[in-house]
């Protein structure tokens, strides 16, 4: 009987031992998605691919990545170059009245 308690407080701390770590892996990982994306790039190019399967993932990057805008709201202003002569553009320089369209990536 007495090592049947001694098995049962063992695996209960080590259940909780397990959690802790858990909770502290979770942490890291959603500290790490708050970051710049080259130090998430970072962190996440030492992650071995099982890791992706303990920790809420999707759940955890919308919430990080969501920013503040919201839909009606004006776009941030920023600057990019042009891909024909690798002139700067600024996007508020395109509000001239009209719609401007966003395209990331390609649309062939």
């Amino acid at each position: 009987m007495a090592i049947q308690h001694k098995t049962k407080r063992r695996l209960v701390g080590l259940a909780a031992a397990l959690f802790c770590l858990w909770l502290g892996f979770v942490g890291f990982i959603d500290w790490a998605m708050h970051q710049s994306p080259e130090q998430f790039g970072k962190v996440m190019s030492h992650m071995p691919p099982p890791a992706y399967f303990l920790f809420p993932f999707e759940t955890m990057w919308m919430q990080a990545r969501k920013g503040t805008l919201s839909v009606g709201s004006t776009a941030p202003d920023f600057e990019v170059k042009n891909l024909d002569d690798k002139s700067p553009v600024r996007l508020a320089s395109l509000w001239t009245g009209k719609p401007v369209v966003l395209v990331f990536g390609s649309y062939t």
